[in-house]
């Protein structure tokens, strides 16, 4: 099988989640669309040193790292490495009614936007562990970290967004959906 080949077998399947983190991490969809497109390059030439891995976190890993050096010559400031309970439900889109769906709606915007301000190396494992429902170690091979440093991070992370004075809004305590 040509190098051609396999890229298109096992790293093609997976474009979208390399989209997303890219997407999330780059908060660009046309820095996103760069960032993917330079993983892709990197894969395709390195296909030959995937034995035996999971070509999705592979390609995750190399996307990730790929966003990294594209922030470090486009967005120096971003890279700035701070000290290292799921994601609340978003409201149910089936609500019933149009309040309900507006609500929901709402939620699910600000959401968005509280993980998009959230710092990068937060916002990655959010990202690979609710949106792309990958496992810790999985999380902790693409990061090039321990595992632990990922449930830190994530634990981090979550606190965040559950302390976010505009998702504290929606919060039933507070009268919201």
């Amino acid at each position: 099988m040509s190098a051609h080949e396999r890229f298109e077998a096992l790293v093609m399947p997976h474009l979208d989640a390399a989209y997303n983190l890219a997407r999330w991490l780059a908060r660009s969809p046309d820095d996103a669309d760069d960032v993917v497109q330079e993983a892709c390059m990197k894969a395709l030439r390195y296909i030959d040193s995937l034995r035996g891995e999971e070509a999705r976190a592979w390609f995750l890993a190399i996307v990730r790292n790929t966003f990294y050096d594209w922030a470090r010559r486009n967005r120096p400031q971003e890279i700035v490495h701070a000290e290292d309970e799921v994601l609340e439900q978003v409201a149910d889109e089936q609500a019933v009614g149009p309040e309900q769906a507006a609500l929901a709606a709402a939620r699910t915007r600000t959401l968005a936007e509280e993980v998009e301000r959230l710092p990068a190396h937060y916002r990655e494992v959010i990202v690979l562990r609710e949106l792309e429902d990958l496992s810790y170690r999985d999380i902790a091979t693409i990061t090039e970290t321990p595992i632990g440093t990922v449930m830190s991070r994530l634990s981090r992370a979550r606190a965040i967004l559950q302390q976010a004075p505009r998702l504290q809004e929606f919060s039933p305590s507070q009268g919201g959906a």
